[in-house]
């Protein structure tokens, strides 16, 4: 089935055009990642597709019968509201059954109930509560009462996840899923759990992210948007990356012949006279285009920095048994630790577990309860936090980084200009001469990176660097880190950035405790699972589970008020009908009993074993309660 098919779109935002006459479709159960450059269009594309932006030509055709459901960046909601009054906004059909269903148990109107009854089987709402609760409990969002203004952006991004999984499972016609930088703002345990969630759905999605291990598990094609064009590669990151070294290279070969063209060209061209005929204007049409592909400049993706970095004498940093509590919570207890030349960390742990703490006790910027630090004379901090970057509105992106100095330092006497930086960056000419306020929030994002690497420190602190980076700046920066000589502190949710760039991990373990690992990332997280399971049961595949009755405030109880208008039961109906009556009660606290019993078990069999004795009571329950309308009607 087919959902969506584009041709010819264009998109420019005054002299810059984003793309240009790209043509797609998009058929059911596609699973598409768009990659590109920051400021190359991709956001557009998606509001494009949702109508929330206008292309200034081509024609985009959507399927009536599908719906499309977007989660961006920026979410909106009101900050009074409740976790539970934010999910229970939602305007699909079926929530609005059951929003119907709960006002008339409250008012025990029989009219009331007899339209809310037809609403919930029509639309088919019975389980949405059911399948809701189990959202927000695998997401770990456990308090409905909470106020939105209260939450922390990764708290506020996880409930506004659970409410686009759930209208998705609300609506039981054909969606679209779109979404940019799912990941962002999410710790590892949340990105695994979409991850595995996305990946065995059965949606059509659409997405935006800079997660490679994510993008890897979750789509099987990649839109690329490069130079105005949209390259289509079916397959997974790493055939993505074959196929764009490929055409790289025919570039290349391509600009190789059209210069040697080009020169043949240009002699015939200064000794051609002033009247032309129609053949000669013909070559001379042909000369601008064979110039315009010689002069294509790929340098900057070869482009590689051997640079003089500030010496570092024989004292680094050393922390020596630090404790650090906010209140009641201890983050940091008794960490001791000494940096090495040239050791790159990665700080791995929970939200709100102290990480971004530590980087601020490193720095100065936050005082330590107890403990003492010593930092060597010679180190240069360079922190590229998560706050954003600090300009005049006016000021050009090449003159913000000359603010800082003219020239890069590189070994042997050797030094880049700022303009060279800056492509190394991905910033072409254009970009580099326009005001820093005409920037998308991405390239921003790359500006304040560029900004902090410019002036050469020798101690690099990051504080989730990729979270709103695109993936050509992410391989620039990783190469750069590659070859960085000083020390480096890296916090991040990004697997893969983290595997390719450190080789010790400083695990946030809660309670105060730090755990050191020697490795990568991901042996790091392997030998937590494999410590894990030698302490725990065997898992075993298990249902979803259920909320426990705490996080779902209404149940799907049996209708008290029976409709009007019944007929005369005979005497075996009535028996039927007085064992149902008795029996439901009884169900009811059986399946809550299970509910609660299922909240607070962590063994994987006996979760196992209590899934299936749930299932078996939810249709025993459905069936009674089909047959009770039934005799009452």
């Amino acid at each position: 089935m087919n959902y969506i098919t584009a041709e010819n779109l264009t998109k420019s935002f005054g002299i810059r055009t984003l793309f240009e006459d790209i043509s797609f479709n998009v058929n059911e159960g596609d699973k598409i990642a768009i990659v590109a450059k920051n400021g190359s269009g991709k956001s557009t594309l998606l509001k494009i597709l949702m109508g929330q932006e206008t292309m200034d030509s081509g024609t985009v055709v959507i399927n009536k019968d599908i719906q499309v459901v977007l989660f961006d960046q920026e979410i909106d909601f009101e900050g009074e509201q409740s976790v539970e009054e934010f999910m229970m906004s939602l305007e699909s059909a079926p929530i609005v059954a059951l929003k119907n269903y709960h006002h008339a148990l409250v008012s025990g109107d029989p009219d009331d109930m007899d339209s809310a009854l037809a609403g919930m089987e029509q639309h088919k709402a019975w389980d949405l509560e059911n399948e809701m609760a189990q959202i927000l409990s695998q997401l770990k969002i456990t308090d409905l009462s909470a106020k939105m203004k209260n939450l922390s952006g990764g708290q506020i991004k996880r409930v506004a996840l659970a409410k686009l999984l759930t209208e998705t499972r609300a609506e039981h016609k054909h969606t679209l899923l779109i979404m940019d930088e799912p990941t962002n703002h999410l710790d590892v345990d949340m990105v695994e759990w979409l991850e595995q969630y996305l990946s065995k759905a059965r949606i059509t999605l659409l997405l935006v992210t800079h997660d490679r291990y994510f993008l890897d598990a979750v789509c099987d094609m990649i839109w690329e948007i490069e130079d105005q064009k949209l390259y289509i590669h079916k397959g997974a990151y790493a055939q993505y990356l074959e196929n764009r070294a490929i055409r790289e290279d025919n570039l290349n070969a391509t600009i190789d012949k059209a210069q040697n063209l080009y020169r043949r060209e240009l002699e015939w061209m200064r000794r051609q006279p002033k009247a032309r005929t129609t053949k000669s204007k013909s070559r001379i049409d042909d000369f601008y285009d064979t110039e315009k592909t010689a002069k294509q400049d790929t340098s900057s993706q070869s482009l590689e920095l051997d640079f003089e970095m500030k010496r570092m004498g024989n004292k680094i940093l050393e922390l020596k048994h630090i404790y650090k509590s906010f209140g009641d919570k201890l983050l940091l207890k008794d960490f001791s630790y000494q940096f090495q030349r040239g050791e790159k960390v990665g700080i791995v742990g929970k939200n709100g577990a102290g990480k971004s703490t530590l980087l601020n006790i490193i720095q100065g910027l936050e005082k330590y309860d107890s403990g003492e630090i010593e930092t060597g004379e010679t180190i240069k901090f360079g922190y590229f936090s998560q706050k954003g970057l600090k300009y005049k509105e006016d000021q050009r992106v090449i003159d913000f980084i000359k603010d800082i100095s003219e020239n890069f330092p590189l070994s042997n006497g050797r030094t880049m200009t700022a303009s060279q930086f800056l492509r190394l960056f991905l910033f072409d000419d254009q970009t580099q001469y326009s005001p820093i306020s005409k920037l998308s929030g991405g390239e921003k994002r790359r500006l304040h990176l560029m900004y902090v690497l410019y002036q050469n420190p020798n101690f690099l602190i990051f504080d989730e660097p990729t979270n709103d980076l695109d993936l050509p700046t992410l391989t620039v920066l990783e190469n750069f880190l590659t070859q960085f000589q000083g020390c480096l502190i890296i916090v991040s949710h990004d697997r893969y950035f983290m595997d390719r760039i450190v080789g010790h991990i400083l695990a946030f373990e809660g309670e105060g405790k730090v755990k050191e690992f020697v490795g990568t990332f991901t042996e790091y997280r392997e030998k937590k699972e494999k410590t894990s399971d030698q302490t725990t049961p065997k898992k075993t595949e298990a249902k979803e589970v259920p909320a426990p009755k705490s996080e779902a405030k209404v149940e799907k109880p049996m209708a008290k008020t029976a409709p009007t208008g019944t007929r005369k039961l005979s005497f075996k109906e009535k028996t039927e009908l007085e064992k149902i009556e008795k029996e439901m009660p009884e169900l009811e606290e059986k399946r809550s009993k299970i509910l609660v019993k299922l909240g607070a078990e962590t063994d994987y069999d006996k979760i196992a074993t209590l899934s299936a004795e749930l299932e078996s009571i939810s249709n025993t329950m459905d069936a009674y309660e089909m047959r009770w309308l039934e005799l009452q009607s």
